[in-house]
């Protein structure tokens, strides 16, 4: 990767969207560390511990979430209007037309894209301000809850629909940096801005401990042996990466022969291909649909007081490390690896453009027979990649937790999946253009 960028420094057009891709990263980072008036931080902070789901949230957003500013709800509002818009096209049928007119139908998902963004960043930043200011204060100083109504005339609602107002902008502002790196940078934007939030909330938490270890900073106590957990948390994050590199890397190639066709004069076909397909097809979303599920109920518990007592008996049975929660985190990882499977490849469709160009796999009748032998090819890969999918749950907080419990959020098991599928992409992304510049070139 590290020569693919030094080769795309080289070239002026290139190295200029490079330079604009990371401008527009340096500005969402910016955004996460300017603070909306009325709030308090450390309400925030509290509230998100113990919170698997929201502790990922703030993960992805480097802790803007965390820390109540202009970009608390992060990418997160666009990710799911995306993914909603992405199920509906498989069931509503002018949603399925809109996806195969081209360019045109395209625009049209991208604006209902937009619109539902809007509507879920609205919904989510009431959500944030019932469930962090509750116990809202009247007070300049000693809050204890995490509106500070004297700065809006003492009116709670009027802080609300400000707070709602500033969010909602703030997720339209990170969705807009996203879009305009996807159409003049390099990469795939919204994937880069998670990618960008998830090493940050990493190095914070790493330059913390160098203070520690240091004893940099008022009240802290140096403590060298810091060190020794930084170096173990390296190492292990480093075998942790390379395994999952080695599986979403991995793939089943099926072979495909297309028979030889004469048109006019000229002879087409006659050769060979593979449709590849990964272990992991789903990506990370299994696992971002299996927390989000888990996290649901306790976090709609929370925000009614009456509630209190299941919220109490949730917590108790359902807390991140208990047996339930264990068991029912696998039993929706593997169920959502398989409806995602199912959505990304569509053994019927793929068979019937292999028929259609005259292709078979050997010793698979065309049609019906090859549609029934890629989905047994596609079920058996997922079960291995829902497997994977489950064991890389656990395994990343039980490792890191040798380094230190401090360390143990650092990265998440969806922030490594992420991080590495946004890396392997980006450096697949410069390649192609510093291929296609290199072909330019040659041409002229």
């Amino acid at each position: 990767m590290f020569e693919t960028i030094k080769n795309a420094f080289r070239n002026k057009d290139i190295r200029k969207k490079l330079l604009l891709t990371l401008l527009l990263l340096f500005i969402f980072r910016l955004g996460c560390y300017i603070p909306v008036p009325g709030l308090v931080r450390s309400s925030f902070e509290t509230a998100i511990t113990g919170n698997d789901f929201l502790a990922l949230m703030s993960g992805v957003t480097g802790e803007a979430l965390q820390n109540g500013t202009l970009f608390a709800l992060g990418i997160g509002p666009y990710i799911n209007a995306s993914i909603i818009v992405q199920l509906l096209t498989v069931g509503i049928p002018a949603l399925e037309r809109w996806s195969k007119q081209g360019e045109e139908g395209t625009k049209k998902i991208t604006n209902l894209t937009r619109i539902i963004t809007i509507v879920l960043a609205v919904v989510q930043s009431v959500g944030i301000i019932v469930l962090f200011g509750q116990n809202a204060t009247t007070t300049n100083a000693g809050a204890t809850g995490a509106i500070q109504t004297n700065l809006f005339f003492g009116q709670a609602w009027l802080a609300g629909i400000f707070m709602t107002v500033v969010y909602t902008a703030g997720a339209c502002i990170v969705m807009w940096l996203g879009e305009r790196i996807t159409d003049f940078g390099v990469g795939n934007g919204i994937s880069l801005i998670i990618f960008v939030g998830i090493i940050s909330t990493a190095g914070i938490a790493i330059v913390e401990k160098f203070k520690v270890a240091f004893g940099i900073g008022e009240g802290v106590t140096q403590d060298i042996n810091q060190l020794w957990n930084i170096a173990l948390f390296i190492v292990l994050a480093i075998v942790i990466f390379f395994a999952v590199v080695y599986v979403d890397l991995a793939e089943r190639k099926i072979p495909v022969q297309y028979a030889k066709q004469v048109r006019g004069t000229k002879m087409y076909g006659g050769q060979s291909s593979v449709i590849p397909m990964k272990i992991t097809g789903g990506g990370v979303m299994p696992l971002i649909f299996a927390f989000a599920i888990i996290s649901f109920p306790s976090m709609l518990m929370s925000l009614v007081p009456a509630w209190s007592g299941a919220l109490e008996w949730w917590s108790a049975n359902f807390s991140s490390g208990t047996v339930w929660y264990i068991l029912v985190l696998a039993v929706l990882i593997f169920a959502f690896a398989f409806f995602y499977a199912q959505i990304q490849f569509n053994p019927e469709d793929v068979a019937r453009n292999i028929q259609q160009n005259g292709g078979f796999i050997q010793g698979i009748r065309p049609g019906k027979p090859t549609a029934q032998y890629l989905n047994k090819i596609n079920k058996r890969i997922t079960l291995f990649g829902a497997i994977f999918l489950t064991l890389m749950a656990f395994i990343p907080s039980i490792a890191f937790a040798w380094a230190g419990q401090d360390l143990v959020n650092v990265f998440s098991t969806t922030g490594i999946l992420i991080v590495v599928e946004v890396a392997l992409e980006f450096d697949k992304q410069l390649q192609s253009q510093i291929m296609m510049k290199n072909y330019k070139g040659f041409l002229k």
